[in-house]
């Protein structure tokens, strides 16, 4: 006799089953625990599908950094990804917002966790046979709630002593695994396991298609709710517009966030998953212009699929670009205002107390003119010590003068490169009241100075509300010290993330940067917005030529092996970067600069 939709969980994913089960018990008695166990369940399974398949940690090891790890994208699929986003993001909103929680959001729940189970457990179980192929998730098994059986539903402030504690266990487990060689050997043991009774089977795809009205629910309500948005259903959902062409000259618009004054600052044209989201452009279009006809204010266009998004400001005259979610009502309304109060920067005045070297300040006309032709990208190659720091902060200085930039974001890849630039800033643009991320986690300021790792876990951050402090739209311009890369491939979520204008600094010479550093920002390889190599320093005076001196170390004369480094020496070496040359086999590593 079946007593729950997930008794084709296998006994090897004990701990799994009893989850499932549980949050489904919860499915009418207590929505808001059914969908916070879903989301545990659905943690356990992509810790499970890491350790099978041997991927290297992410940035961060929590459920967020997994679900957009690359590797672990192409090993499951994007309709794994989608659906599990789904049960994480209701997951998180249960914990951290005191709204009720419908039994119908808990059923969408628990229908998308039981399609991903059956794919998961198909995929990476033993017994990949005992899984149902076309069943379906039936509603009839939840327990209904009787006065007997009822408790008090559990709080947030409960869920979330709950998932503190479900953190600590995930922790002291992943030590566990790394340092423990029993578990090490059931992992293995596992593996096997799963790779022989995977050989006979024929793969199973998981598919995702979501209505347009369960889209809204699922993904775009809660885009809008991180970015601070509450939706008025009479008048924010399904406006109303006329003048639209067809028979009837009327149209309804699926979103519009509305400003302060009572004016439109942005509409949302919803797609289902399954399409394209730019599908809706041209119709958004039309509603941007009855809606501006009708209020006297062109909205900013937003069209997604819940999955992806696109924000097109067509009165700024920038085209469509991709963005990972809404901006805030603050945002927004600066991005309209800018449209009348944005000044030129081809002759905007430039500090030359800051930095007045000639070719500092045509570095500065450089980026000025890719911005100003509607490209928000450059990259700036200058030679050690020609001052890119002093550079780069007259440019912001500028930026923020004219009205294009109200914060800035400067990466560096060391700590103390981020003392030496919040000093800078300091001492240069004091008014900007730079704040340094590593040390004021919560300062308020015009100018952040991060290292990229600290960025990373800054992102996923909300408050109690589950509005997010560093949402898409914080920053208006993103600054890369030494971009080069390793730093896209290791921390392309930060560019992903923010719907920021993005200056690259490199002392590379322009000939020896990679075709991808030049990918990043956009760029023909070879050509860089703007360059001043060591050569052209030199000349001019500014630096002088390098003195090689010879020291015969042991090190260069011998080298050393990789088995021949401590325990913190290996943890060190591996947590340099060296891209293409690295090396762990117990090669020699003296030769990695050839």
């Amino acid at each position: 006799m079946t007593v729950s939709n997930f008794d084709f969980v296998p006994h090897e994913w004990d701990t799994i089953r009893a989850d499932a089960v549980r949050a489904e018990s919860y499915g009418t008695t207590d929505p808001r625990s059914a969908v916070f166990y879903a989301r545990r369940v659905i943690e356990q399974v992509v810790i499970r599908i890491f350790d099978l398949e041997r991927l290297p940690l992410p940035y961060r090891s929590d459920l967020n950094a997994r679900l957009g790890d690359s590797r672990f994208q192409s090993a499951v699929g994007p309709d794994f990804v989608t659906k599990a986003t789904i049960i994480r993001r209701l997951g998180n909103n249960a914990v951290h917002d005191d709204r009720a929680v419908s039994a119908v959001t808990a059923l969408t729940a628990l229908r998308h966790l039981h399609d991903v189970l059956k794919w998961a457990a198909y995929t990476y179980s033993a017994t990949p046979d005992v899984v149902p192929t076309e069943t379906s998730y039936d509603a009839s098994l939840i327990p209904p709630a009787t006065k007997s059986s009822s408790q008090p539903p559990l709080t947030t402030d409960e869920l979330n002593k709950l998932l503190t504690t479900f953190e600590a266990k995930d922790a002291a487990l992943a030590e566990a695994k790394a340092n423990n060689e029993t578990l090490q050997a059931e992992l293995d043991a596992a593996r096997s396991a799963v790779a022989a009774a995977q050989a006979a089977k024929q793969p199973r795809a998981l598919t995702v298609d979501v209505s347009e009205a369960e889209t809204r629910l699922q993904f775009i309500d809660l885009d809008l709710a991180e970015a601070g948005w509450t939706l008025d259903e009479q008048r924010d959902r399904e406006y109303p517009v006329i003048d639209m062409p067809g028979d009837t000259g009327k149209g309804y618009i699926d979103y519009v966030l509305w400003g302060d004054d009572g004016l439109p600052l942005a509409i949302v044209e919803a797609k289902r998953t399954l399409r394209d989201a730019l599908v809706g452009q041209q119709q958004a279009k039309l509603y941007a212009d009855c809606l501006e006809n009708m209020t006297g204010r062109r909205p900013v266009i937003f069209c997604t699929n819940g999955h992806d998004r696109w924000l097109w400001d067509d009165a700024a005259g920038y085209p469509p670009r991709r963005i990972a979610g809404f901006l805030t009502k603050d945002e927004l309304e600066l991005m309209v205002q800018r449209r009348r109060t944005r000044l030129p920067l081809s002759d905007a005045v430039i500090d030359k107390a800051i930095a007045g070297r000639h070719y500092q300040v045509r570095a500065i006309r450089a980026v000025g003119e890719s911005f100003e032709a509607k490209r928000r990208e450059a990259l700036l190659v200058m030679a050690t010590g020609s001052g890119k720091t002093r550079t780069v902060i007259a440019l912001i200085n500028q930026l923020m003068k004219q009205g294009w930039v109200k914060r800035a974001l400067f990466l560096a890849d060391r700590q103390a490169l981020v003392t030496q630039a919040v000093g800078a800033f300091k001492a240069h643009l004091s008014a900007s009241s730079p704040v340094n991320l590593l040390t004021e986690k919560n300062g308020e300021g015009r100018v952040y100075v991060s290292t990229y790792p600290t960025m990373m876990g800054l992102i996923g951050e909300t408050d109690a509300a589950g509005t997010r402090r560093f949402g898409p739209g914080f920053f208006d311009l993103i600054v890369i010290d030494e971009a080069h890369r390793s730093v896209y491939a290791k921390y392309k979520a930060i560019f992903d993330w923010y719907d920021a204008m993005l200056v690259g600094l490199t002392a590379t010479p322009k000939d020896e940067i990679d075709r991808n550093t030049y990918g990043l920002f956009n760029l023909e390889a070879g050509v860089p917005t703007d360059a001043y190599s060591l050569d052209e320093a030199v000349a001019e005076g500014y630096l002088v030529p390098p003195l090689a001196v010879s020291v015969p170390l042991k090190f260069l004369r011998t080298g050393i092996h990789y088995d021949q480094l401590s325990d913190a020496e290996k943890d060190e070496w591996d947590a340099l970067d060296w891209g293409d040359k690295a090396d762990s086999s117990g090669q020699c590593l003296a030769c990695f600069g050839e």
